[in-house]
């Protein structure tokens, strides 16, 4: 009974969460970006940025550059475009992690996500993401919107360690 009682004192703060799935037409970003260190990286500020890297992503299901080289300590504005006409996403991670995602996001098609090295883009609009990568080693991009990846949306992203840097 005094779990009901919780339940319904909190309902009303649970409609005032953002929730962020596939099926959504609007794809706010976080309020917060919670930099949390990953195998790629770690989101960076964009005051910060040292680079800018425009991509373009389509319906025939392409990234465009879909090879893209980095340096260790680099933090990248990756302004993504798209150019479609349905919705599609860029993240970074492992090749590993990405594919582990999209297998989950083809059992649940409107599974909700929003982390820093992720964005959702409308047709016909720009987003970015601001990443810091702290790592060296060979990563990727991709969408993973159910199916997307499957068909081949998805690129490699080397980052190159620092000028002196042990391997």
């Amino acid at each position: 009974m005094k779990s009901m009682l919780l339940l319904i004192a909190l309902l009303p703060l649970a409609t005032t969460l953002p929730v962020h799935a596939h099926g959504e037409k609007t794809h706010e970003p976080a309020a917060e970006t919670v930099a949390e260190q990953t195998a790629w990286g770690i989101a960076g500020q964009s005051a910060q940025a040292t680079r800018t890297i425009t991509l373009v992503m389509t319906d025939a299901m392409r990234f465009t550059p879909d090879t893209l080289t980095v340096q260790e300590g680099d933090t990248v504005r990756f302004v993504v475009r798209n150019q479609g006409r349905m919705l599609h996403e860029m993240v970074i991670g492992t090749p590993n992690e990405l594919a582990k995602h999209a297998a989950l996001m083809a059992k649940f098609p409107d599974m909700a996500h929003d982390e820093p090295y992720l964005v959702h883009v409308d047709p016909g609009k720009t987003g970015e993401i601001v990443w810091h990568f702290n790592r060296a080693g060979r990563f990727e991009f991709a969408c993973l919107i159910a199916g997307h990846y499957e068909a081949g949306m998805r690129g490699t992203l080397t980052v190159n360690p620092k000028q002196g840097a042990e391997k």
